[in-house]
């Protein structure tokens, strides 16, 4: 297992489109991924969940990733969310 904090940059935070885009990231690997933002945390698996956790601009969220890809997994994720989801 292994985890990174970050620091999500975007405008919004992870509204509907970044959350989307992080599910569909972490559906390509094998790895069970889990953000947390404070004392809340989803897995990657449900945009719902996603959107609950209430992520805003300058927040600084946990991804832990275990499993065979659990690197390669965190560094996309990681990639994805440093690129403000492409947004900006």
């Amino acid at each position: 297992m292994i985890q990174q904090n970050i620091t999500v940059k975007n405008k919004i935070g992870i509204h509907s489109r970044p959350a989307a885009l992080l599910v569909d990231t972490a559906s390509r690997f094998k790895s069970k991924i889990t953000i947390r933002n404070g004392e809340r945390s989803a897995l990657t698996t449900s945009m719902v969940k996603l959107l609950a956790l209430r992520v805003k601009q300058d927040n600084e969220i946990t991804i832990t990733a275990e499993g065979e890809d659990e690197a390669e997994a965190l560094k996309a994720l990681s990639e994805l969310i440093e690129s403000k989801f492409g947004e900006e």
